[in-house]
C-alpha cells in the first residue's frame, strides 16, 4: 500500500452536512473514513450509504458485541451498507467472532483488543489479569483462530502480536498522534512513523486532523511522515 493508503481519518461529528464537507475536503489525502458511533447514531445507516456514494472507503467502527446470531447479522447489514471494514470486540467470545467472520464475507472484519484509553491500572480495575500487552495479544490470537483477518490494538501492542500471529493478520492502530500533538483521552500512543514502523498495515488520525485550522494540509503532513 502507499502510505496515503494506509491512513484512516476519524470523523467523529454529528451533523451529515459537517461529515460530507470534511469527507470532500479530505479526498485523495487519506485512504479510508472512520465513522464511529457519534456520526451513526446522529444519522443512521444512510451516512455509510452517502460516504461510500461518494466513492469513499468506510470503516464503519460500532464495535459490535453480542450474542452470536445477533453479532453476525449486524455485520451481514455492515457489509450491505457497502462498509469496507467493521469492529467487532474480540472479548466476545469465539462463537461470537466465527458468526461474524462468515457473515462478513469480503468486508474486512476487525477484532477490537483493548481499547487505547485503557492502562494496566484500569484493566485490573475492571478484572482483567495480566498487562494491556499480554491481553492484546491473547485477544488477536482468539479473533485470528476464529476466522478473523485483522484486529485493531494500541501501538504498544504491534510488535507483539505481529510477532504472535505473523504477517497475514491486518493490524489497524488508533491511538496515533503526530510528534508533538496532544495525547487527549488515549493513553497508549505512537506517531505515524514509529506505528508503520512497528508493523502497523493502518493507523487511525482524527482530531489532529479534524481539529486542524486545515485538515487537508495536516492529513498531507502525516501521510508525508508516514512515508
Amino acid at each position: 500500500m502507499q502510505p496515503r493508503d494506509r491512513l484512516v481519518i476519524a470523523v467523529d461529528l454529528s451533523e451529515r452536512d459537517d461529515i460530507l464537507r470534511l469527507v470532500d475536503d479530505l479526498h485523495g489525502a487519506a485512504g479510508v473514513f472512520k465513522l464511529g458511533l457519534q456520526a451513526f447514531i446522529a444519522n443512521g445507516p444512510s451516512i455509510v450509504r452517502d460516504v461510500v456514494a461518494s466513492g469513499e472507503r468506510v470503516f464503519l467502527d460500532l464495535k459490535i458485541h453480542d450474542i452470536p446470531n445477533t453479532a453476525g447479522h449486524a455485520v451481514a447489514e455492515a457489509a450491505s451498507l457497502g462498509a469496507s471494514m467493521a469492529t467487532v470486540h474480540a472479548a466476545g467470545g469465539e462463537a461470537m467472532l466465527r458468526a461474524c467472520a462468515d457473515a462478513g464475507g469480503s468486508l474486512l472484519v476487525l477484532g477490537v483488543t483493548i481499547l487505547t484509553s485503557l492502562d494496566d491500572t484500569e484493566l485490573q480495575r475492571i478484572g482483567f489479569a495480566g498487562s494491556a500487552v499480554s491481553n492484546a495479544v491473547r485477544l488477536a490470537r482468539l479473533a485470528q483462530g476464529a476466522g478473523l483477518r485483522g484486529v485493531v490494538a494500541s501501538p504498544l501492542e504491534i510488535a507483539p502480536i505481529r510477532e504472535a500471529c505473523g504477517a497475514d493478520l491486518t493490524i489497524l492502530t488508533p491511538g496515533i498522534r503526530p510528534a508533538g500533538a496532544d495525547a487527549g483521552d488515549q493513553r497508549r500512543t505512537m506517531t505515524p512513523r514509529e506505528a508503520i514502523g512497528a508493523g502497523a498495515d493502518y493507523i487511525v488520525v482524527g482530531r489532529p486532523i479534524t481539529n486542524a485550522a486545515d485538515p487537508r494540509s495536516a492529513a498531507l503532513r502525516i501521510v508525508e511522515e508516514m512515508g
